[in-house]
This record gives C-alpha cells, sequence and structure tokens, in this order.
C-alpha cells in the first residue's frame, strides 16, 4: 500500500524496484518478517512484524510533507480496512455460525476471520507507533517546524537500533513491557466491537 500511495502522489521508484506487486516474496523482510515474530512468540509477547520498507521518494511529491504522511499511514489504514471487512463477514455470518455444523465454516468463522481481525488491529496500531521506521513516525516530520527536519532525518539514520532498545531493552530493564499494553489496550478494545461476542 506504500508503494501504490506514492505512486498515486507521483512517485514511480517502489514501481520501477518492483515493488507494486502482491507476491509476498518480494516484500519479506528476514528480521521483520520472520526473525522479529519468532523472537516475540519466544517471549510470549504479542507476535507482529513487518514487511521489507518500500522504496519511494518524497521529493517526487508536490508536497513532500503532506506525501509522507500519506505513505506512511496508507499502510495502517489498509490493516484498518482488512479488519473491518472481516468484521463485516462476521457480522453478516453471525446467525449461521450460530446455527450450522460445517467443520469448514466453524473454523473459518470461529477461528479464522478472529485472528485475521486481531492481526491487522495488531499491525495497525503497532505501526501507527511514532518510532522510526514505523510508519507512525511519519507524523512527527510533519508537525515538526522545518528548521528541525535536517536533525530528524539524520536520527533516522539510527532508528533501528533505537526501535531494538524500545522493543526488547526497555520491557527487560522496567520488567513492563509498555508496547504489549498498549496493543492489548487498543486493539483489544476495537477488536472486542470488531468481533460478535468478543
Amino acid at each position: 500500500m506504500h508503494g501504490f500511495a506514492a505512486y498515486k502522489l507521483g512517485d514511480n521508484t517502489a514501481k520501477q524496484s518492483g515493488r507494486l506487486t502482491l507476491n509476498p516474496l518480494k516484500h519479506i523482510d528476514p528480521f521483520g518478517t520472520i526473525i522479529l515474530p519468532l523472537l516475540l512468540a519466544f517471549m510470549h509477547a504479542p507476535v507482529f512484524g513487518y514487511a521489507k520498507p518500500v522504496p519511494y521518494n518524497p521529493n517526487n511529491f508536490k508536497d513532500k510533507r503532506v506525501g509522507d504522511v500519506v505513505v506512511g499511514l496508507a499502510g495502517p489504514a489498509a490493516n484498518l480496512v482488512l479488519a473491518l471487512i472481516g468484521s463485516a463477514l462476521m457480522f453478516a455470518l453471525h446467525a449461521q455460525a450460530l446455527t450450522t455444523h460445517q467443520e469448514f465454516f466453524f473454523y473459518f468463522y470461529w477461528w479464522f476471520l478472529p485472528i485475521f481481525i486481531m492481526v491487522n488491529l495488531y499491525l495497525m496500531f503497532f505501526n501507527l507507533l511514532p518510532i522510526p521506521p514505523l510508519d507512525g513516525s511519519s507524523i512527527i516530520a510533519f508537525f515538526l517546524p522545518v528548521k528541525y527536519l535536517p536533525t530528524y532525518y539524520k536520527v533516522q539514520q539510527y532508528a533501528f537500533p533505537i526501535f531494538l532498545i524500545v522493543l526488547f531493552v526497555l520491557p527487560y530493564l522496567l520488567h513492563f513491557n509498555i508496547i504489549s499494553e498498549y496493543l492489548n489496550v487498543t486493539a483489544g478494545a476495537l477488536g472486542s466491537l470488531l468481533i460478535p461476542g468478543a
């Protein structure tokens, strides 16, 4: 979605890089897609991850700062749309789910759809965190005064170590995982509204 949003705003970097595709193999990030979810599962924390960042050049946008925000929020917006689609299916099929005895339908309704909704909600709220390199960090750049932008972009060069510290080191030192609590409150609250009977 990030590449598609950038393309619609006038930048074709993602298209030239072959990233405007639904092929999941093109978007796998070794750490974010494989290692991070495994680590979180091992730590008994909510499991989430991220794909390889989609390349784009904000200099091709008419308004660089607005374009950055639109591209950044495209991913979480897509997650929300998918969660709403899953929720609509659950509410539409709820009466049938209470009476059917078909095994496939049972697993689809009571197992697949709730997981599908919650995974998308976790991804949406996680990526909305204003921590580089997550999508929510684009909001910081939008509200920063122009004179501070060069400093912000320099800090982004060290974003990944900062991200790892927030994700793993702070919970260990504080004996409290604030990100897990944040996700449980936000995604959990919205999930209880989107999943019938939750």
